[in-house]
This record gives C-alpha cells, sequence and structure tokens, in this order.
C-alpha cells in the first residue's frame, strides 16, 4: 500500500464584498464531495478557520489529483471562491493548521567576547 498525496484548497473570504467562505463551502462541499468519491480520492476533509475554510484531499497518486481538479465541476467551483483574484490557494499538503506567522524573538549574541581574559604572565 502507498501512501497518499494529500493536497490543499485554501479559500478565504472575501474581505470587501463581505462573502465568506463558509457560504462557498456550503454551495459547493455535496458536489465536490460526491465527484471525489466517484474519482477515487481515499480522504477528504473540511476546516474551518477565521480566515476561511480548508480542503484537505488524499489520492493515490498525482496524476488523479490533477484529473479531479481539471473535472468542470471542480474547475466550477474553484471559479466561484468569494476573492477570485487572491482568496484561492491551491497546493501539495496540508494547509491552514500551522497557525499566524511569529517571528522568533531576537537571539543574544554569545557571550564569550564579552569576558576579559586574564593578562598572559
Amino acid at each position: 500500500m502507498t501512501a497518499a498525496d494529500w493536497w490543499s484548497i485554501e479559500v478565504l473570504d472575501a474581505e470587501r464584498a463581505g462573502v465568506s467562505a463558509a457560504g462557498w463551502r456550503d454551495a459547493h462541499a455535496q458536489a465536490l464531495a460526491e465527484s471525489l468519491v466517484t474519482n477515487g480520492a481515499s480522504s477528504w476533509q473540511w476546516f474551518a478557520h477565521n480566515w476561511g475554510v480548508v480542503l484537505e484531499v488524499a489520492f493515490a497518486e498525482e496524476r488523479a489529483w490533477l484529473d479531479w481538479k481539471s473535472l468542470p465541476g471542480t474547475r466550477a467551483a474553484l471559479d466561484a471562491v468569494p476573492d477570485p483574484l487572491s482568496g484561492l490557494l491551491v497546493h501539495r499538503g496540508h494547509g491552514g493548521a500551522s497557525g499566524s506567522y511569529v517571528p522568533a524573538p531576537p537571539r543574544v549574541p554569545p557571550a564569550a567576547d564579552r569576558v576579559a581574559l586574564p593578562d598572559p604572565a
């Protein structure tokens, strides 16, 4: 048995238009799930976030993912996202769960250069 390839479709809310990604999910989830079943997806799961929704999909092979993504129904659903210019992210792997970016605090440089060396005798 081979490991599944996971893919993520992240749909962001359209802030200017006031349209939620959750509404998009409600409108397209059933059709997407049906096409996933009939086209060999091994698993899929929806995640809701305060910025939008994520659909994580697993296929046994990349070719199956590409075939599913090119179906007219899938393309129509992706074309109907609330913000078609910047509200759709499609990528390999799990998505949306890594949290917000938090920069690392500045590191304290090594203190070895601050210690006075003993005078040579």
